[in-house]
């Protein structure tokens, strides 16, 4: 089965295109570019360039797979509605994963930019199976065991070192797996907000005065 795979939960979105079986993943194009806060520019291009460098077309997929977070609010709904999006098109299902389940593999604790001087996190057993988190915190305050992997950046304030990992298109199929053998069991696509939008209405209205 042929699955589009899509994230936009990190600072660099990916979009992905694998050939998918029970026995195992080929991944065979994926476009991983910088995108900030333009992920609602930049995620349509990387999509139609995954396709073509994997030389199939949205007629050919058989899933979809999307992360769901954690991350900005901005960033997760443009991946989210956009899978959503081309899977209600096409009629394909469509399966939603922890973003940081796929960073790394194996026992890890990830830990990914929340800005505001945190990180996101989750800690993983030896099967990479998620056993904690996920969580948001200030480096200094995760008080989880290693090996870290994800964002070099705060080493320091973690007091360990960090493997520099990313959510990839492999990673992505691992975890969509239990839902791809059966996508019936594929639950609504609820993005993890672990905290509220930067944006928030007004707690006073100001008097316009003529």
């Amino acid at each position: 089965m042929l699955v589009l795979a899509l994230d936009t939960a990190t600072p660099t979105l990916v979009a992905g295109v694998a050939r998918w079986t029970p026995e195992g993943t080929a991944v065979l194009a994926e476009r991983a570019v910088p995108s900030g806060t333009k992920h609602a520019e930049l995620l349509t291009p990387a999509i139609r360039a995954a396709l073509d460098d994997a030389g199939v077309a949205l007629a050919d997929l058989g899933a979809l797979v999307t992360g769901l977070g954690p991350g900005p609010f901005t960033g997760l709904r443009v991946g989210i509605v956009t899978a959503a999006a081309l899977a209600d098109a096409r009629g394909l299902p469509v399966i939603g994963v922890c973003s940081l389940d796929a960073v790394g593999a194996g026992a890890r604790t990830v830990v990914t930019d929340a800005r505001r001087k945190e990180v996101y996190w989750a800690v993983y057993d030896a099967a990479g199976a998620r056993v904690d988190g996920p969580g948001v915190v200030r480096p200094d305050e995760l008080g989880r065991p290693g090996p870290f992997v994800g964002d070099p950046a705060f080493a320091e304030r973690l007091g360990a070192a960090v493997e520099r990992a990313e959510v990839t298109t492999a990673g992505l199929l691992r975890a969509a797996a239990p839902q791809l053998a059966d996508p019936s069991s594929a639950a609504p696509l609820v993005p993890l907000y672990l905290r509220r939008p930067d944006a928030v209405p007004p707690t006073a209205i100001k008097t316009v005065t003529q």
